[in-house]
């Protein structure tokens, strides 16, 4: 096609969106550069980064530098944060495929941070678990975890399995588990953040700080998360064990 400047970039970003929309260009995919995209679309420089810009906006694409834009959802996943937060259901409930890639795993001395959230002695061994965490084989997560090493020997080993957690924790007598506590918060990332979760290095990342009990309440893991804060937001939601509460009470009731 030739080039016409005189194309404006809204015209062009809604073409480059209803390819997308279309499957032209799926999900993971990369579109092709600036002066094919000029040449296909008929639009001057300029538009043409501006239309690209536009639809980073909007969550459809991202750019990563000497690479290109590749094409991503643009749907936040929903974190659901309650009594029985699990991860893979989360995101599996959304209708995508939660995976995760193995990063590092040792033994480390409990920090002060560490020995607090777990009850144990500072300097006490843990194990410390790397993780990165995709959706759809998009990047939404960073998690560093700790276990006590005395309560589960090997769990790293285990953990490299790709397993669900709640089936590891049940091969050490742990059947179920619950949040104990989350803390939210937000700040600037770190270059390999960045790179990692392919950010802009402007976009601030989420942050939540968990620590995990089992049914007698005492900590078995603490974790701190990086989130990709433009592809996740978290919901406070206590309605199935409120609805347990109240299930359980009108049973009382009814016995007396």
């Amino acid at each position: 096609m030739s080039r016409n400047p005189a194309i404006g970039w809204e015209d062009l970003a809604e073409r480059l969106r209803g390819d997308i929309e279309a499957g032209v260009y799926p999900v993971g995919s990369l579109l092709p550069s600036e002066p094919n995209l000029m040449e296909r679309l008929g639009g001057g420089r300029h538009s043409v980064r501006r239309a690209l810009s536009e639809l980073s906006a909007h969550g459809l694409i991202r750019t990563e530098r000497g690479k290109g834009s590749f094409v991503q959802r643009a749907d936040v996943i929903d974190y659901k944060i309650s009594l029985r937060t699990r991860v893979s259901r989360n995101i599996g409930e959304q209708g995508r495929a939660s995976t995760d890639q193995p990063v590092s795993e040792e033994v480390v001395a409990a920090s002060t941070t560490v020995a607090q959230a777990l009850n144990i002695e500072e300097g006490a061994a843990v194990y410390r678990i790397v993780r990165y965490g995709f959706a759809d084989d998009i990047p939404i997560s960073i998690s560093t975890a700790y276990h006590p090493v005395d309560r589960f020997p090997d769990i790293d080993k285990a953990r490299r399995s790709l397993r669900r957690l709640s089936e590891i924790y049940a091969t050490y007598g742990v059947h179920d588990y619950f949040r104990l506590k989350t803390v939210i918060s937000t700040r600037m990332p770190l270059a390999e953040v960045t790179r990692v979760l392919r950010l802009p290095p402007q976009q601030p990342v989420l942050v939540t700080h968990k620590i995990d009990a089992d049914t007698k309440g005492v900590p078995i893991a603490y974790s701190e998360v990086v989130w990709a804060g433009d592809r996740v937001q978290f919901t406070i939601d206590n309605t199935l064990e409120i609805n347990d509460m109240t299930a359980g009470n009108a049973a009382d009731r009814h016995s007396k």
